[in-house]
């Protein structure tokens, strides 16, 4: 039987329309679906979709979600993307977080993490620098 694979996630937001607009300049991501209204926006990378909700005051409150995690290719360019909306450039994780380099926020708050290796094999920062040195 096949692993389970994380395929779905949902944000509240209280700017739904644009924090689906930044995903799609920043991340690429297409609008699969959106609600008659334009409330809710779904977005997809090809692999996994992301519900943007609309946060309502009566009674649904914003927990679950901490972080998530995008694998890219070129930092550079993401960084570029990122600073399109004026966000705060992503920092350096620290070397004993073993999966991503980066981490970073969207308009609405919500962190996301950032590595150019993936998010398959657990790397400290010691083993990336003997890697890195082996290049």
């Amino acid at each position: 039987m096949a692993k389970p694979k994380i395929r779905h996630l949902a944000i509240f937001a209280r700017s739904p329309r644009k924090l689906a607009e930044f995903y799609q300049v920043a991340f690429e991501m297409e609008v699969i679906h959106h609600a008659p209204d334009h409330t809710a926006y779904f977005l997809s990378d090809g692999y996994l979709t992301l519900a943007i909700l609309p946060h309502r005051l009566e009674g649904e409150a914003a927990v679950g979600i901490n972080h998530f995690g995008f694998q890219v290719e070129d930092m550079a360019a993401i960084n570029r993307k990122l600073a399109q909306f004026e966000m705060e450039s992503p920092k350096q994780r620290p070397a004993e977080r073993p999966y991503a380099e980066y981490r970073a926020c969207d308009p609405e708050g919500n962190q996301f993490d950032l590595s150019e290796r993936g998010f398959e094999n657990a790397e400290s920062g010691r083993a990336r620098s003997s890697r890195e040195e082996l290049v």
